[in-house]
């Protein structure tokens, strides 16, 4: 890429995470209601996010080969405890992902 070529993608990924952070705050300002159907995807998306980023990390473990799941298993078992345990989602995903690598770069 040129010099040139180089700015104007800097600053179109500028401009579209300025659109993508203000424009919610525009069109759906506290002048008026919130849609219900904003409202409903404002409750439903956070947890089909989860689900999908769950199937996604999943879907290449082979019980068949290597470790057979059992890293992940295991961090899986941990995320669910320490949510359980805490109700803090950083705390969860932190723990995991920490005690994931770990069984994978020490143990497996």
């Amino acid at each position: 890429m040129t010099f040139s070529q180089e700015v104007i993608t800097i600053g179109m990924c500028i401009l579209a995470t300025l659109i993508t952070r203000f424009l919610p705050f525009i069109v759906f300002s506290g002048k008026k209601e919130t849609p219900q159907f904003i409202q409903y995807l404002g409750k439903a998306l956070p947890a089909a996010i989860f689900a999908l980023l769950v199937v996604y990390c999943l879907k290449d473990v082979s019980l068949l080969e290597g470790s057979r799941g059992i890293p992940e298993a295991i961090s899986i078992a941990l995320v669910i405890g320490l949510h359980l345990w805490k109700r803090k989602i950083l705390l969860s995903i932190a723990g995991g992902t920490l005690c994931y690598m770990l069984l994978v770069q020490l143990v497996f």
